[in-house]
């Protein structure tokens, strides 16, 4: 019997934040009941931690456990990401659950270990590694989703959540057993020789098909999407901040590396129904949006149809030379996209703590006239999400049309260029009610939450017009991993 090579020096970052997520949830029990702030302030030291570990190990490209983590610029990249909405989620979260009475210290342990299966997910290059990594990232979201108890509605939506993922999860676990019983193997690289070798079959082709079922549901993708309004409505806010872009970067992550490295060989099969559920998801999403009176509902189903944006770059990733590129588009748009949208549920965060505020989209109105800089930030990151320059938001569709364009799906970006033009239609909305409608729109904006705002407003601009360099890391970073 022989001792894989677990290489813990090479997962270090991880390593740590898991001992730290422990570490908190023994501290926390000493921590005053009316103080759990100094929690909080704790498990963004651990984050911070984790982000610089990660950062200085950019460059590297190596395997652990015995090769079933794969440690190299595509999962470092998309840690940072997943960091950073951390990080984010943290600093809304410490005057958010004090003000809506649910500050409770092991709020922060939850979110760290669901950043851990986050990340972990972002690393596999085992189909058992990522079926672990999607339960140990979506049990804390299941708590997280009813922490506002005993507020029905929080309670509703994490019954939903928990049903529906469990549902998702069975297909997930039973694709991998059927892939595995098809191949004999569940390493990456094996189930692709293994393909190489024997060809296709009728039983791996219906392993691919309901593994892709259970990562549809977790980017929130058309027709598995219907737990979402619900969801990120009766979730708190701070949740539904992180979760919309943790669980969807996550699952994308697995994607990739699933798809361009075990089944990059089964790309006529699978290419089709990425094609289709880009299709579904960006017009959807769209045109249920336009419909809402809820800020939170129009971002749920914003979310549904920017899943559907990433498919369109995901599509070229099955073609050789294209992976490459495709990658990083896929990268770059998860990481505009949680610029963006972190910024846009601070500023919901903020207005719904206002007095007499909730969450609809006319308590926006006369926004500019009491908080102007909320309502510039707010115009800026509405404009980032429907994809007008200068925002990241525009350069970030460019590159997933730009990808699109070289593999020869032509088509499909028409259509996402039409569903863009029908999503201008509800962003532009919460300008137009933000600065031309009279109302007394409040926000309270502690000190955080500023900062998180003004981070954000600020990175999307810049890598709007300067989104050059940034490509290039990427690029550089995953060039030849695929």
């Amino acid at each position: 019997m022989t001792v894989p090579d677990l290489n813990l020096v090479a997962t270090l970052p991880l390593l740590f934040l898991s001992a730290w997520a422990c570490g908190l949830l023994l501290v926390d029990l000493w921590v005053p009941k009316g103080s759990k702030q100094i929690t909080g302030w704790l498990a963004l030291l651990g984050l911070t931690v984790t982000l610089v570990l990660v950062s200085s190990n950019l460059g590297q490209r190596e395997e652990a456990f015995g090769g079933m983590l794969a440690i190299d610029g595509f999962s470092n990249l998309l840690h940072l990401v997943i960091l950073g909405s951390g990080v984010l989620a943290v600093l809304l979260a410490l005057n958010y659950l004090k003000q809506h009475g649910i500050e409770r210290g092991e709020f922060y342990a939850l979110l760290i270990f669901s950043i851990v299966g986050m990340m972990v997910m972002g690393m596999a290059k085992d189909l058992i590694v990522v079926f672990l990594a999607l339960e140990m990232l979506s049990i804390p979201l299941y708590v997280l989703v009813g922490f506002a108890r005993p507020r029905a509605d929080s309670k509703e939506a994490a019954l939903k959540y928990f049903l529906l993922g469990a549902f998702s999860s069975a297909f997930q676990v039973y694709g991998i057993a059927l892939v595995y019983g098809a191949t004999q193997e569940t390493g990456f690289a094996a189930i692709g020789a293994a393909i190489a070798s024997y060809g296709s079959s009728p039983l791996l082709l219906a392993g691919v098909g309901l593994m892709l079922v259970g990562l549809l549901f977790k980017v929130s993708a058309v027709p598995f999407h219907m737990w979402t309004p619900d969801v990120y409505e009766g979730a708190p806010a701070v949740v539904t901040a992180f979760m919309s872009i943790g669980a969807k970067t996550a699952g994308f992550a697995a994607l990739v590396r699933v798809f361009f490295d075990a089944f990059h060989l089964l790309t006529p099969d699978w290419a089709p129904l990425i094609a289709l559920f880009a299709v579904l998801s960006t017009i959807v999403g769209n045109v249920a949006a336009i419909s809402q009176t809820s800020i939170k509902r129009m971002l749920a189903y914003s979310s549904i149809a920017h899943a559907g944006y990433v498919f369109v770059a995901v599509l070229p990733g099955g073609y050789g030379a294209l992976s490459d590129f495709s990658a990083s588009a896929v990268v770059f748009y998860l990481a505009a996209y949680a610029l963006t949208n972190i910024g846009a549920w601070a500023i919901v965060i903020a207005v719904e703590n206002g007095e007499g505020m909730g969450s609809a989209i006319s308590d926006y109105a006369g926004l500019a006239r009491t908080r102007p800089g909320l309502a510039a930030a707010m115009a800026l990151f509405m404009l980032s999400l429907t994809g007008l320059p200068p925002t990241m938001g525009f350069v970030a569709k460019f590159y997933v049309f730009r990808a699109a364009l070289a593999a020869g799906y032509t088509w499909l970006v028409v259509v996402g260029v039409v569903t863009v033009l029908i999503s201008a239609y509800y962003y532009l909305r919460i300008i137009v009610v933000m600065w031309m409608n009279e109302g007394a729109g409040q926000a309270v904006t502690p000190r955080p939450l500023n900062f998180a705002v003004g981070l954000t407003a600020v990175a999307t601009l810049v890598f709007g017009l300067l989104p050059g360099p940034l490509m290039a890391l990427l690029e550089n970073s995953v060039r030849g991993l695929f």
